[in-house]
């Protein structure tokens, strides 16, 4: 689940200059530095604020820094057209060709391989003749039996559960199959009934 950007990106800056003011502080300095290699290493490269986060552009967009409270995300839009030796990404934008580097701190971060990361991702954009994959495809995540059958006793939750798009949906269906305790699960259960019986998504599932 991960995500591209932080989700509260809606209240950041909204000038590239401005945005790393606005990052938490744990990742702020982590984004600092990245943004100084992209820069050093792909000048030509513009920047943008978009979802929150702040964006390379060529020809389309190239990457993107995220800023969480946690860690850092370098996003590759093309990611899974470069090739990475290395082992780079470490994390998957689900059924989307986005792959991303996340990280908490930058020692042993294996510069060179990022470097040469950058600039295949830069060549690729440069080449009109190569168009992007198509979206890669995913099987569907099982619905769980007690989940189904808690959504029939909740026709609100039901409703909007049945709504949203199969990428939302699966967003609960992670969250609920992949809680190792029965205490955890029927936890996560009763917020997802909440959640969805008042029309919100997974990401927005602890608004008040």
């Amino acid at each position: 689940m991960g995500g591209l950007v932080d989700n509260s990106g809606n209240t950041r800056g909204r000038k590239p200059d401005t945005w790393l003011d606005s990052c938490p502080d744990f990742s702020r300095p982590l984004c600092s530095e990245l943004r100084d290699l992209i820069q050093r290493w792909a000048p030509d490269l513009s920047e943008s604020i978009k979802w929150g986060s702040l964006c390379f552009t060529g020809h389309k967009l190239v990457c993107a820094l995220g800023a969480f409270q946690k860690h850092a995300g370098l996003v590759f839009f093309r990611g899974t057209e470069l090739p990475d030796p290395a082992g780079l990404f470490n994390q998957g934008e689900g059924n989307t060709n986005i792959r991303t580097i996340r990280l908490t701190t930058l020692e042993g971060l294996n510069r060179p391989a990022l470097k040469r990361l950058l600039h295949l991702a830069v060549e690729l954009d440069a080449r009109p003749d190569i168009p992007p994959l198509p979206p890669r495809k995913r099987e569907p995540w099982p619905t769980p039996d007690f989940f189904t059958q808690a959504l029939k006793t909740n026709k609100r939750a039901a409703a909007f559960y049945a709504s949203l798009a199969p990428t939302y949906q699966r967003e609960y269906l992670v969250w609920l199959t992949t809680a190792k305790r029965e205490e955890t699960r029927e936890q996560r259960l009763a917020q997802t009934l909440a959640a969805l019986a008042a029309g919100r998504k997974w990401a927005q599932r602890k608004l008040a």
